[in-house]
């Protein structure tokens, strides 16, 4: 555990980071990205930075973008540090209320109301699998409050308030019917299972009991983007990378829970076809996933061997406006490609032939009718 706690945490300070004209990979990388971008649909932001160097390429990383998931990796840590503290432990037992209830991935939310759960447990199912009821669960037990104020201490600055996940589905839905404080958890169940959009908003009707006259004008793709617009759960993709930044370099937690959070980090199993399939085989990733409606990102911790030591990078990448989930993951995939294509991962070697192979990127197909099944609902991984 020392071993790996010292491998994380050498290296130059992620403070020092920057982006020189005089790195080759930076050109290279920044070229490629603008090169995708302009080839697709979903406009994307990239931030990379080498942990070893201090150098950086950024491509928008500077504007705001939509982290869904992501921030569950700074509810992680508010829990760790009141483990840390010795406020509660990985073994602690919360209960599952109603109120806990969010769809989406994971096991957490099969369980019956009052089942008790393990903070381990929980951080698990948010971490790995991106469970939003776990979530809901931990940023019940140790507060809001606490999150956005751990938030601030580590990054004042580019990073917007985080809220729960059920709060999400409500801002979203109360932007097309009123009383929306009417829907339970299992009604988020129902009109995320809903089959297109128009059934899920004529559900939504139906749940809150909204005549034709309350209900207001406008579609769920108008309903998100209002929503995105407000900022919330959002950030700069710099600023991100600054946030995982301290938590490989040790600042955030103590060595063991580094390891512990980082572990979790490198057992996820959503978006294996984002940054993880345009790496090489010998980097190891540690990574976490956001996804919601035209939003999908990938932030994660690179390691590969170099010469005998252990080289790392971090790369936070995010689309939007990309309607299919298949074509957003794939952009990502080729984000990973780039970054191997760029000489970074291989020693300064551009287009080397570790990096896997050019993909081609799913045709899309002319839209018939309205978007159908669950991914067309407020998924948040």
């Amino acid at each position: 555990m020392a071993a790996l706690a010292l491998a994380l945490t050498g290296g130059l300070s992620p403070g020092a980071a920057a982006e020189p004209l005089d790195v080759p990979w930076v050109a290279t990388l920044k070229s490629e990205l603008a090169t995708l971008d302009a080839q697709h649909r979903a406009r994307l932001g990239v931030y990379v930075r080498d942990l070893d160097t201090g150098a950086s390429a950024s491509y928008r990383a500077e504007q705001r973008w939509y982290l869904a998931s992501m921030v569950k990796v700074p509810v992680a840590i508010t829990v760790l540090r009141d483990i840390e503290r010795g406020v509660y432990s990985l073994e602690t037992a919360v209960t599952l209320r109603a109120s806990d209830i969010v769809d989406g991935a994971g096991t957490t939310v099969l369980a019956p109301v009052g089942t008790p759960l393990t903070v381990r447990s929980l951080l698990e199912q948010m971490i790995i699998h991106s469970d939003n009821t776990a979530t809901d669960m931990l940023i019940g037990l140790v507060g809001l409050p606490a999150v956005n104020a751990l938030v601030r201490s580590l990054v004042p600055e580019g990073l917007q308030p985080i809220t729960t996940l059920a709060e999400i589905r409500r801002l979203v839905y109360g932007q097309l019917v009123p009383d929306v404080e009417r829907l339970t958890g299992r009604d988020l169940l129902l009109l995320r299972h809903a089959r297109s959009d128009v059934e899920r908003l004529q559900l939504l009707h139906q749940l809150v009991d909204a005549p034709e006259s309350r209900r207001r004008p406008g579609s769920l793709d108008a309903a998100y983007d209002t929503y995105y617009a407000s900022g919330v759960n959002s950030g700069r993709l710099d600023a991100y990378a600054e946030l995982l930044a301290l938590l490989v370099d040790g600042k955030a937690l103590s060595p063991r829970y580094t390891e512990f959070l980082i572990g979790l980090m490198q057992r996820t199993v959503t978006g294996p076809n984002r940054l993880r399939a345009g790496l090489p085989p010998q980097v190891r990733l540690a990574h976490k996933t956001g996804t919601q409606r035209r939003r999908v990102c990938d932030a994660a911790l690179l390691r590969w061997p170099e010469d005998g030591r252990q080289r790392r990078a971090l790369v936070v990448a995010c689309t939007r406006d990309e309607p299919s989930l298949e074509r957003a993951d794939s952009v990502l995939m080729q984000v990973g490609l780039a970054v191997c294509r760029s000489g970074l991962l291989t020693q300064g070697v551009v287009d080397a032939s570790a990096c896997p192979a050019p993909y081609a990127l799913p045709v899309p197909m002319p839209s018939t009718g309205p978007v159908r099944g669950p991914r067309a609902g407020p998924a948040h991984r």
